[in-house]
Order: structure tokens, then C-alpha cells, then sequence
């Protein structure tokens, strides 16, 4: 019989292993279409494993808690979205805000979802989402600065503009915006998005502040 201390270090089987990525992800797949229609509405994860249709313990199994599943649900939501449309960098940050925009009206649940995450990284005890938030706004921030930085280079916008301040305002912006209509859909997006992109792109006049 394998001791104890030696069964920890015994080598999990391929077909196992291969078998639990599959129920994993395909859980996954279901929380999605879940979330994408109820949003997270801070249930409990008993309440969500019979919704999706498994045990409550096979949910606990593959994502530990309900922050940790809402978090998965949103990475892999997302990851799909960019491999399913890349977005090239010539396509300015207002013009990638209006396809989010255009996005999240089909998928509102997953926009409650990722606030609601937001909204719990600020408060103490959440280090996942804490976590999933500051890593997010600074990776966002990154890549919407390269595309500032891109499309100030075929002078689309100002040169004037900072990148990185930039990014920060279109992040703040999108998130503002995105707030503003789940609690009304009569919320002036489209105008506030033409107001952003005048901004960013018309040159600065003599005496006017930069971005």
C-alpha cells in the first residue's frame, strides 16, 4: 500500500487530468450563458450550481468560492471576445468603446457582473477580486495607450495627449458610461462618446489645457 506522503507526490493521470480541464470548462460554458442573462445578483454559489446543473460541491471543487467563479465566468467571457474579433491598433480607443458599448447590450448580465466585481475589489476582504481589477485596469490602460500612442503616430489624435492619461479617461469613461446605463438605457451614450473623441482628436488651441 502507498503511504500517505508518497500518494501526495504521485503523478495524476493523463486521462484523469484531461477529463477534469474538460468538466471544468464546461461548467464554464454554462455559468456563462447563466451570468450572460442574470447577471451575478451576489447569490449564493449553492443557489448558482443548481441553476447551472451540478452539485454544489462540484462547483466548489473547480472555482473554490462564488468571487473566484464570478471571476473565472468574466476572464474566459472576455478571452472569447478577443479571439473571436481582434481589434487592430488603428481603431481608436472612442471607436473601441462604442463596440464594447454595442457589445455589452447583448450580454447586460455580464456587465453587472464585471461592476459588481469592481465594486467588490473595494471593499476589504475580497483580495480576488482586488486582484482581478488592479491587474485588469492596468493591462487595459496599457493597451490603450499603445493604441493612442499608434493612432497619434497617423495623427488621428492630438500629440498632445498623454497615452497613458488618456487611457485612464477612456477606462473611467467606459466604465461611467457602462454604470449609467444599466440604471438607465436613456443615458446619453452615444453622444458622450462623440463628446470623448472630439477631445482626444481635435488639435489644441492657443491657451488650452492638455489632456
Amino acid at each position: 500500500m502507498v503511504r500517505m506522503a508518497e500518494a501526495e507526490h504521485q503523478p495524476t493521470p493523463r486521462g484523469s487530468y484531461a477529463k477534469g480541464v474538460a468538466r471544468r470548462q464546461e461548467i464554464l460554458d454554462r455559468a456563462i450563458e447563466v451570468f450572460a442573462k442574470r447577471g451575478s445578483d451576489r447569490t449564493s454559489l449553492r443557489a448558482i450550481a443548481e441553476e447551472v446543473g451540478v452539485t454544489h460541491a462540484a462547483l466548489t471543487h473547480y472555482f473554490g468560492s462564488l468571487e473566484e467563479l464570478l471571476i473565472a465566468v468574466y476572464r474566459e467571457s472576455e478571452a472569447r471576445d478577443e479571439d473571436w474579433e481582434p481589434t487592430p491598433l488603428d481603431v481608436t480607443p472612442t471607436e473601441l468603446l462604442r463596440r464594447w458599448s454595442d457589445a455589452n447590450h447583448e450580454v447586460q448580465g455580464l456587465v453587472q457582473l464585471y461592476s459588481s466585481l469592481v465594486a467588490s475589489a473595494l471593499e476589504e476582504g475580497h483580495p480576488a477580486a482586488r486582484e482581478f481589477a488592479t491587474e485588469r485596469f492596468a493591462r487595459v490602460r496599457a493597451e490603450i495607450a499603445d493604441r493612442v500612442r499608434h493612432n497619434q503616430a497617423t495623427g488621428r489624435i492630438r500629440a498632445d495627449v498623454d497615452p497613458m492619461a488618456a487611457a485612464a479617461l477612456v477606462i473611467a469613461a467606459s466604465d461611467g458610461l457602462q454604470t449609467q446605463w444599466l440604471l438607465d438605457p436613456d443615458a446619453p451614450q452615444d453622444a458622450a462618446l462623440a463628446l470623448l473623441d472630439q477631445l482626444l482628436s481635435e488639435p489644441a488651441s492657443a491657451g488650452r489645457p492638455t489632456v
